[in-house]
């Protein structure tokens, strides 16, 4: 390792934290986003309380940054702060997370913990605002000005890209892409409205669909796939079924990308982006999926929208939360 002269012009590195309800990720990228160090997950434990998860956060943030020095060479002084993504709704300036069902917190100041537990500057927002800015940073999105980003797992998420900046709305609301309605007397969703994109695409939707189609007498290897349990079935039985030929299946995907292609084309009409981006679980059934989806928005939004926007999978996989908090702290203080 050369000595602090040498290191004065080295590369200086930022940490993320992808927080969810189930597992924290957290891992190390350069300040410019060239190179990833250190990527790896823990168990949340929410249920143990808001003090032993941010101790968890702080213990992962210093196993990142003791395993990204020793691989690049660096110190704890080229370490520049972290980013953090968290489920909202959040207040971004104060860094408190308002409310989050999943972990049980209301008005927490989870940035201002966590900076304090590991001595360096942090940022907080929106996980899926922060999984659609590592697409556009260094993913499927790179290069573009203008992105809608969604990403599906258990509920939608979205994130809204436009002119190289994430859009956050008046009261950092923008991005809940998944609570757009696509039927007005639909589904009821979890947030309590009716026909949401998320109560028809999401994927504990995709499998209560497949499960009301076999509850209809429909004959298909997705039970044989659940010995019998239909409560077993998730969006990636579904998915796996589908590839192996399963009519059942394949109907659910097809409406899934129906579901989705409307969603899809309200915000090529709306944004006018250059990238549609879908991460999370969906893209497992590839053109499946994807072909039928296309098609959709091709017959509901207007052409030159069409033309101009390109709908991918996302290419960043579990880590895109992860860059994507890097890249939120490297906009706000500059860097990117």
């Amino acid at each position: 390792m050369g000595n602090r002269s040498d290191r004065s012009t080295a590369a200086r590195y930022i940490i993320g934290v992808d927080l969810g309800g189930t597992n924290i990720v957290v891992g190390a990228m350069r300040a410019d986003g060239a190179t990833r160090h250190a990527m790896h997950s823990v168990p949340t434990q929410a249920d143990e309380g808001s003090d032993a998860v941010v101790a968890r956060i702080a213990a992962a943030v210093e196993r990142t940054i003791a395993e990204t020095c020793a691989e690049t060479g660096a110190t704890r002084d080229d370490m520049l702060g972290v980013g953090i993504g968290s489920p909202g709704p959040l207040d971004r300036e104060t860094g408190i997370v308002i409310f989050t069902p999943n972990l049980g917190w209301r008005d927490f100041p989870l940035r201002d913990r966590v900076s304090a537990a590991v001595d360096l500057p942090a940022t907080l927002d929106n996980d899926a605002n922060c999984a659609t800015l590592g697409e556009w940073w260094v993913g499927a999105a790179r290069g573009a000005r203008h992105v809608i980003g969604l990403t599906i797992g258990t509920g939608i998420g979205g994130g809204i890209i436009l002119g190289g900046q994430l859009f956050h709305g008046a009261s950092d609301a923008a991005g809940e892409l998944g609570h757009t309605s696509i039927d007005a007397t639909g589904r009821r969703c979890g947030c309590g409205n009716y026909g949401c994109l998320e109560a028809y695409a999401s994927g504990p939707a995709i499998a209560e669909r497949a499960r009301e189609a076999l509850a209809g007498g429909e004959t298909s290897m997705l039970s044989t796939m659940v010995d019998g349990d239909l409560t077993r079935i998730t969006a990636a039985t579904v998915y796996e079924a589908e590839q192996r030929g399963d009519v059942v299946a394949a109907h659910v995907v097809r409406d899934t990308a129906k579901f989705l292609g409307i969603g899809v084309a309200n915000f090529l009409n709306i944004f006018n982006p250059e990238v549609v981006v879908l991460a999370g679980g969906v893209t497992q059934a590839g053109d499946a999926l994807f072909e039928p989806l296309r098609a959709e928005v091709r017959r509901r939004a207007f052409t030159p929208a069409v033309e101009a926007c390109r709908i991918v999978p996302g290419t960043l996989g579990g880590s895109a939360g992860v860059i994507g908090a890097i890249a939120t702290f490297a906009q706000r203080h500059g860097l990117a």
